[in-house]
């Protein structure tokens, strides 16, 4: 199979036919008219599609799994070891959020810049420029003396980061047909299972045993070995004209009013009731202004832009719309999770950073089985929507069983109490994304790939907020009415992790126990606004048409084959030589 397949009708997904048009295999002749490596061939079995990747492919893909499997370890491997690395360079805890806030900030607000650029530039190149940017950023903080070098590296490492990984989804619509995704989709999904997993472990494994710097150390030879795979195996149609020229088609407006803009809101909502009170004008100014700045940057997208960074065919229907809104929930739901329940495990049952990073393994664990499944379903029948409301339902019960973490839980019991919310929400990542990409114009898949992934990251940083807020006002309402505690009620509630060591170094009594009590019933409230915001995706996701998997695979930047240089046709080039194959195939 080409980087093209034939063109199908993009009607509703119960009217989806599985019938293929089966070209003739290439003669030699027509094979030397043409440098496109194909990705695979398409099979018929049991009246099934089966998609057969080429070793080019697969080896081109191995290389986007290393590099998810980097981005995804550093962005879970320091949260276990902040308490050390705050210890070791006497940091505050003021110190210690902005290291968390940094890197987050910085890998939301330019996923759609780096995306945009790449369409411009070519996708290999930008995976070169974020990658050294994410190396960079990882040597200067594995090098500080002081949390204010830590700030910078971790910044750098956002933007590296978050730009990695909306290119590695996007590479993937690149490459495969959709009727084929799912199955790639979930298989990215499971790289960034494994680094969810091993983050933590091996993070506090080196914090406790080793040293804090190796948390950043260890990104330099994994980066490496994802480059160097890219380097040797991703080689796709390079995108014709001099650097100039391309720099002049840049979004330079767009680019500057949505990064001011969505920095400025994400600020204000992250900063929110830990260094300034909601109250004050230095978080609702920001809060106030990103989204009306927002609104001037859609007018500008909308009338004005050359080739917008958010094109607005990206809002055609409903399904688009609707699935925008479950990412985003979805991103909130599981970093709400990912950071408030080793909160639990520390505060609540006493584990060690590293006992609390194996207690999130019912959690981790079963993501990538979730998506696999749905990958495998969906490319065999070519139907998704059952996918995202097993995986909300899923995902809803789950939310609700956390609502019996107690601290006198069973390990029996809180192993199996998390299994649900795991499977709900690792379906969810293929079966969102084959929804919003099936509802786009084919021609807009990259796109819809990297605006997914940015939406993502955003609902991860709306749902940290919500959560922290909730967190404080329950925990400081809570002990406020315990005598021991009620003179302390403000400090305590404005940083839970703090409370872990507290809680930690006073003796068992009465006190500890009224005080590990109040900390679960303020986590207890988080799990039941994650269950109504899952709740409420449920029944959006009820309202989602569905679309057919069976469209045109339309890309400029499909998988191609080097010259004897060793270098990639341009995408004027490739589609000369497609038109040769195809006129050779009229001759026949």
């Amino acid at each position: 199979m080409s980087s093209t397949t034939e063109p199908k009708d993009r009607g509703n997904e119960s009217d989806r036919g599985m019938s293929t048009t089966q070209e003739e295999p290439l003669t030699p002749e027509e094979d030397l008219l043409s440098t496109v490596a194909n990705v695979g061939t398409v099979e018929i079995v049991n009246d099934k599609q089966v998609f057969r990747p080429t070793r080019e492919f697969l080896l081109a893909f191995l290389a986007l799994c290393t590099v998810a499997l980097a981005i995804a370890f550093d962005a879970t491997s320091i949260s276990v070891a902040l308490p050390t690395i705050s210890s070791a360079l006497g940091g505050t805890a003021l110190e210690a959020f902005w290291s968390g806030t940094s890197f987050l900030l910085a890998s939301t607000v330019l996923q759609p810049t780096v995306a945009s650029l790449s369409s411009i530039f070519g996708r290999k190149y930008m995976i070169y420029v974020t990658a050294a940017l994410f190396a960079a950023g990882s040597l200067i903080a594995a090098l500080a003396n002081n949390f204010t070098v830590i700030l910078v590296g971790r910044t750098i490492q956002g933007v590296g980061g978050g730009g990695l990984l909306a290119l590695t989804e996007v590479v993937v619509t690149d490459l495969v047909p959709l009727a084929f995704r799912g199955n790639w989709l979930s298989l990215l999904s499971a790289m960034w299972s494994v680094g969810t997993v091993t983050g933590p472990l091996i993070g506090a494994g080196f914090a406790q045993n080793v040293t804090w710097r190796w948390i950043f150390y260890i990104n330099l030879p994994v980066i490496a070995l994802g480059i160097f795979f890219v380097v040797l195996f991703l080689h796709q149609a390079k995108i014709p004209g001099h650097i100039l020229q391309k720099l002049g088609r840049f979004d330079w407006i767009g680019c500057i009013l949505f990064t001011a803009t969505s920095t400025g809101f994400l600020f204000g909502l992250t900063t929110g009731g830990v260094m300034y009170e909601w109250s004050s004008w230095r978080v609702l100014l920001p809060l106030l202004i990103g989204p009306a700045g927002l609104v001037v940057f859609g007018w500008y997208e909308a009338r004005i832009a050359r080739e917008p960074i958010i094109h607005r065919g990206l809002f055609n229907n409903w399904d688009m719309i609707v699935t925008y809104i479950m990412t985003i929930l979805h991103g909130m739901l599981l970093w709400s999770l990912l950071y408030f329940m080793p909160l639990y495990y520390q505060g609540v049952k006493f584990y060690s950073p590293i006992t609390s990073a194996v207690a999130l393994l019912p959690e981790t664990l079963t993501v990538a089985p979730g998506g696999m499944v749905v990958g495998i379903v969906a490319s065999l029948t070519g139907h998704y929507r059952w996918s995202v409301w097993i995986g909300w339902i899923l995902t809803t019960l789950g939310c609700g069983l956390l609502l019996l973490l107690k601290p006198e839980t069973s390990v029996a019991a809180w192993i199996w109490l998390n299994v649900p919310v795991g499977m709900g929400t690792g379906m969810l990542f293929p079966a969102m994304a084959l929804s919003i990409q099936a509802a786009c114009e084919p021609a807009l898949n990259g796109q819809a790939a990297a605006f997914f992934s940015f939406l993502r990251t955003v609902g991860q940083s709306i749902g940290v907020a919500i959560s922290g807020v909730i967190f404080q006002n329950v925990f400081k309402r809570k002990l406020a009415g315990i005598a021991a505690f009620a003179s302390r009620a403000d400090q305590f509630s404005r940083d839970a992790t703090i409370v872990v060591e507290i809680i930690k170094q006073m003796p068992a009594g009465p006190d500890r126990h009224d005080l590990v009590v109040a900390y679960n019933d303020a986590l207890r409230t988080i799990w039941v606004s994650m269950l109504a915001f899952a709740a409420f995706s449920t029944v959006l996701s009820v309202t989602i048409k569905g679309y057919t998997l069976n469209q045109e695979h339309v890309t400029q930047q499909g998988l191609v084959q080097q010259d004897r240089r060793g270098e990639s046709p341009t995408v004027d080039e490739r589609e000369k030589q497609d038109e040769g194959v195809k006129a050779v195939r009229a001759q026949r």
